[in-house]
């Protein structure tokens, strides 16, 4: 019998210089494809940077609200506590406030509490374009009274709400008021805190142009 031949296949090898192409291929993004990516990027953010801005403004004003209206009802329990005055001293220039307490041992004078508690950025102590006070308040728009020294000496660009021993705020004379009030505004809302002759302290607010007070 005769040897049986075994034929096996060749292949093409390549050519030197070349490659074979992948079998996944290589995906990507065209120009076009791109620049409506980067494009529909900026939309979303100018919409959202304001918005965002926005919020941050509101936090901050709120905040600042919030913690006024702290400092004024501490400063009547404290009043009431010691049995003597005390005050929520606020310098309009600065855009601090601060409590105070009377001290009546020793040599007689207004003591700090604490450290002075500053504004944020962009809020300050006023009511914009707003003439008329809340509802039941005071007779006319305005800050508190300002503030007197020990020896009865007005302080100039400040505004005092000052509590006697029974927690009722009272003026320069001793005399109860309505007209302790604090407001303030970032441009866009105006807050004020208000005491009464009774001592009720109330929250409001109100558009800067138009005074549409709401109790909060």
């Amino acid at each position: 019998m005769g040897s049986r031949m075994v034929l096996t296949p060749t292949y093409p090898t390549a050519r030197k210089g070349t490659h074979r192409p992948s079998i996944w291929g290589s995906a990507g993004y065209s120009l076009i494809e791109i620049m409506l990516v980067v494009g529909l990027i900026g939309v979303i953010s100018s919409i959202a940077i304001p918005m965002t801005g926005h919020s941050l403004m509101n936090y901050r004003l709120t905040g600042d609200v919030r913690t006024l209206t702290n400092t004024v009802s501490l400063a009547k329990m404290r009043a009431a506590s010691n049995f003597d005055h005390s005050r929520v001293y606020v310098d309009l220039d600065a855009n601090t406030y601060r409590l105070e307490t009377w001290q009546k041992t020793g040599v007689p004078g207004w003591i700090v509490e604490g450290a002075s508690i500053p504004l944020s950025t962009g809020v300050s102590f006023g009511f914009s374009a707003l003439t008329a006070p809340p509802a039941n308040t005071q007779g006319a728009l305005a800050q508190a009274p300002q503030c007197r020294t020990a020896a009865g000496a007005v302080i100039a660009n400040t505004a005092c709400v000052v509590f006697n021993s029974r927690g009722i705020p009272i003026d320069s004379s001793s005399v109860p008021t309505a007209l302790d009030a604090v407001y303030l505004t970032d441009g866009t809302a105006v807050y004020g805190v208000t005491a009464s002759a009774t001592g009720l302290i109330q929250l409001w607010t109100s558009p800067p142009s138009t005074a549409t007070w709401t109790k909060q």
